[in-house]
């Protein structure tokens, strides 16, 4: 799942919105930060667990100058999400972390060519955004 994460993340050309609620992938962490560094709009919303710790995957995509918000308004804000370039959804019960590539069941699907499913999960992104902190 991971791999197929990041091949997508390296086909973006403008834009990434991520929502996750665990999120500890480094391969997933750089193939953002790489994005960003090729000129994609990177912006990234967490789970307030995400900031417990002291040195994150929020941390690092702040560090690399990508805007990172955390949801506090739900008791979890359980999305594993990223819509890319407006077209592409990546959706499933696949957590950006480490165990969930190597420990547990998981699934992902890449979305492609659906611009109105697209515009869904972007509304629905930029609505958590409205009420998240930086």
């Amino acid at each position: 799942a991971t791999a197929l994460v990041v091949k997508t993340i390296a086909g973006a050309r403008k834009s990434i919105l991520v929502q996750a609620y665990s999120f500890t992938s480094a391969p997933i962490a750089r193939a953002l930060a790489q994005a960003k560094g090729c000129g994609v709009d990177v912006r990234v919303l967490l789970d307030k667990s995400q900031k417990s710790e002291r040195y994150t995957v929020a941390t690092y995509l702040s560090n690399h100058g990508i805007p990172t918000w955390i949801d506090r308004q739900h008791a979890i804000a359980h999305n594993k999400v990223m819509v890319i370039d407006g077209d592409t959804v990546i959706t499933g019960s696949f957590n950006f972390t480490k165990a969930a590539e190597e420990k547990n069941a998981e699934n992902v699907l890449v979305l492609r060519g659906n611009s109105e499913l697209a515009r869904f999960f972007s509304e629905n992104w930029l609505a958590h955004q409205a009420h998240s902190d930086n």
